[in-house]
């Protein structure tokens, strides 16, 4: 099992836990990870883009020019779209780029994501985080404590802390979530993860 160090909230050392190789060991696999990022990415997409077809374009209820002996192409209407300021023929309309992937398959991606992060050394286990009221100055100093403040950080608490989710969102580059909000994409994004021990346990717990 990989074993990785624990830290209060001042970057001292106070430990060691060991991890769920089930969760934290296991084989990397490229081609799923990056399904799960994409799958939540485009589930992000709103797909509100639209065009107007040749019966939604104001105009074109007389036909411009009798059928024959006029010498020009036959015609119905002026908003064809072969006509400048006709419908488009082809165009996008609002739709969900939404997919899903397996529930096996989602799981194993994060611990792909997870696995990653502890042998690039790029997962902290903190005792607890947790803060008196919401100050931004507090996460900073947190960073700070664990050389991450230059880098971009995500901090996984056990529940919804609302101190920490609020200290945080106005620094750019961090964000703050709980164990159950885990996802793929936060885990690559960020460059260093904080995670509480508690969340440790909850994410072994689930993901096991």
């Amino acid at each position: 099992m990989p074993k990785v160090a624990v830290y209060d909230m001042t970057g001292a050392k106070t430990g060691e836990v060991e991890l769920n190789d089930s969760v934290f060991g296991v084989e990397i696999n490229e081609a799923l990870v990056h399904q799960a990022v994409v799958m939540q990415l485009a589930s992000q997409r709103h797909g509100t883009h639209a065009t107007k077809t040749r019966s939604m374009v104001r105009g074109g209820g007389r036909k411009p020019w009798k059928q024959k002996g006029t010498g020009r192409a036959r015609a119905g209407s002026i908003r064809s779209p072969l006509w400048v300021g006709g419908g488009v023929a082809f165009g996008p309309h609002p739709r969900s780029y939404k997919f899903s992937m397996p529930r096996k398959a989602r799981r194993l991606a994060i611990k792909c994501a997870l696995t990653a992060k502890v042998n690039d050394g790029g997962l902290m286990v903190v005792e607890d985080i947790n803060f008196a009221e919401p100050k931004t100055k507090d996460v900073v100093k947190l960073l700070g404590n664990f050389e991450a403040s230059d880098n971009k950080a995500l901090i996984i608490t056990v529940d919804q802390n609302d101190n920490v989710v609020k200290s945080s969102r106005n620094i750019p580059g961090v964000k703050a979530i709980n164990s159950m909000g885990l996802n793929v994409y936060d885990l690559l994004h960020h460059d260093k993860v904080l995670v509480t021990k508690d969340a440790i346990a909850k994410i072994e717990e689930v993901l096991a």
